[in-house]
């Protein structure tokens, strides 16, 4: 009797171990779940996406496409975008470029790296450049640069501050030295906008590299960060080479920019928008610090 009994509930235990089929795995929607690559927890995609995209267990800061950060950063429907149909051609005629072009087109549902335009933020005007990694990597193309270039002029024209999100892997190589051209283009008219009084908001987000990394993006009146993103010119394998040391673990972390005093501050994308508007009522005639 006892042996029965030891027998049935061996068989229960056996049935609650089972481990789920192929069949039963495919019944659970793809997408519904997401593993932070940080700490490994698992959360739903909707709670994330909730969160702005920052992971619920250890702030990991997700990477968002331009839509994504409009939605979260400016005032709902006050974007209005502008030179949104400009699109690159091929001036030096590099292999298949076009080709890949229109396929990061129809991939990203944009017509470049970089969306521009006039929106506010808790009330405050101002013109926003957001750079896309889903498209060609953010890289710097010519048409990158003279977006925001437009961009920068236009808040110049209005008076108005100028914020840019940076996103890129640099220079655009399809494009070779006209893509090297639009870091001094850039950096001109931030100068020039910056000598006319004009505020300008750097925020660097995962990654910032290359020429991005060694010009507009660093030349804010305030540089900020995203925690843990990637910021600097060239790569970790190459400088080791070069100098023939190793390098810091933490080595082109926003941790380690801000340490080291290249930048202001790390802002969580989750304050970024009271931080910003605090600031930008600073910068307003009579403009008061409130913390």
């Amino acid at each position: 009797m006892l042996k029965d009994l030891f027998t049935k509930n061996n068989t229960k235990k056996r049935k609650y171990a089972t481990i789920p089929t192929e069949t039963v795995k495919s019944d659970v929607p793809e997408g519904i779940m997401t593993k932070c690559p940080s700490c490994k927890k698992i959360m739903y995609t909707k709670e994330l996406n909730k969160n702005l995209k920052v992971c619920i267990h250890c702030g990991h800061h997700f990477q968002m496409n331009s839509r994504e950060r409009l939605e979260s950063f400016l005032d709902e429907g006050s974007f209005e975008e502008i030179n949104e149909n400009m699109i690159s051609k091929n001036p030096l005629n590099f292999p298949d470029y076009l080709e890949k072009l229109d396929k990061d087109r129809e991939k990203s549902k944009l017509n470049e790296a970089v969306v521009t335009g006039i929106g506010t933020v808790n009330g405050h005007k101002i013109v926003v450049a957001i750079m896309d990694a889903t498209f060609r990597m953010g890289s710097m193309g010519s048409v990158v640069g003279e977006k925001i270039t437009l961009a920068i002029e236009k808040a110049d024209e209005q008076s108005v501050p100028f914020i840019i999100f940076t996103a890129s892997g640099g220079a655009r190589m399809q494009e070779g030295a006209l893509s090297l051209m639009q870091m001094a283009k850039t950096s001109v008219a931030l100068k020039r906008f910056s000598d006319n009084g004009g505020l300008i908001i750097s925020m660097m987000t995962h990654p910032t590299t290359g020429g991005v990394s060694a010009s507009f993006a660093s030349l804010g009146d305030y540089n900020f960060a995203e925690p843990e993103a990637l910021i600097g010119f060239a790569g970790r394998r190459v400088i080791e080479q070069s100098i023939r040391e190793e390098l810091p673990e933490d080595f082109q972390t926003a941790e380690f920019l801000l340490k080291h005093g290249q930048l202001d501050a790390i802002i969580s994308r989750l304050d970024l928008v009271d931080q910003i508007t605090n600031i930008l009522e600073i910068h307003q005639p009579g403009g008061e610090i409130e913390w």
